[in-house]
């Protein structure tokens, strides 16, 4: 596929290394082999932070055919043809764009996968430095008004539904990216490392919820 995007940098992450590729200093490895996409997203954003270039597209290490990609919705199920189609000015303006854009799956069913409960909402959420910003001025606002801030909490509320086109392949801006801080993604992949969920379950639960992630409507 690389020849087909030559005009892209790339980062190419293993997921599984032997102890050889991890010690071999131009090969990029996951910390850890879990949250499928997840893992691999996450550790770069937070490996290249501070030199991320102008846009990022995450996308699967497959390039085609229906049963490996029939995700890509570019002709023939083609990941070469969905980067080479890929409107970059877009990315620019909009800062973020799904590389999926039929309406199924994720789109279809009004309301949240049943992954996405509050209490994992919560863990993922409540933890970032809008988490933490929302629950000091409660505690502010609780202590001036009580002279207590003891038991005040703010949360970021779970939205009641939650829609985007599957399955975690997308372009975003560094701008974008930035919008965050380094902590949040840091936090984020705590977050996979510490989970009960497995592997396939976890990577499933940021699917949908990226678009959010990169700050986007949850709709």
């Amino acid at each position: 596929m690389l020849k087909y995007i030559y005009s892209w940098q790339r980062a190419i992450y293993t997921v599984n290394p032997s102890p050889e590729t991890r010690r071999d200093p131009k090969r990029l490895t996951t910390p850890a082999n879990k949250g499928h996409e997840a893992m691999a997203y996450l550790t770069y954003v937070i490996e290249h932070y501070d030199s991320l270039p102008s846009i990022v597209a995450f996308i699967h290490s497959h390039r085609n055919g229906f049963f490996r990609a029939w995700h890509v919705d570019a002709p023939l199920h083609d990941n070469a043809i969905a980067m080479q189609s890929l409107q970059t000015d877009y990315i620019r303006e909009n800062g973020y764009a799904n590389l999926r854009c039929m309406r199924n799956l994720g789109c279809t069913s009004p309301g949240r996968h049943p992954l996405l409960t509050p209490e994992v909402w919560g863990e993922l959420f409540n933890g970032t430095a809008q988490g933490k910003a929302a629950a000091a001025a409660a505690a502010s606002a609780s202590a001036g008004a009580k002279g207590d801030a003891k038991g005040a909490r703010a949360v970021i509320p779970v939205p009641d539904v939650v829609m985007v086109a599957c399955c975690a392949q997308f372009a975003v801006s560094r701008d974008q990216i930035r919008l965050r801080p380094l902590e949040d993604y840091i936090h984020f992949r705590q977050w996979l490392f510490d989970t009960s969920f497995n592997d396939a379950t976890s990577g499933r639960i940021f699917e949908y919820i990226w678009h959010i992630i990169f700050g986007k409507d949850a709709i």
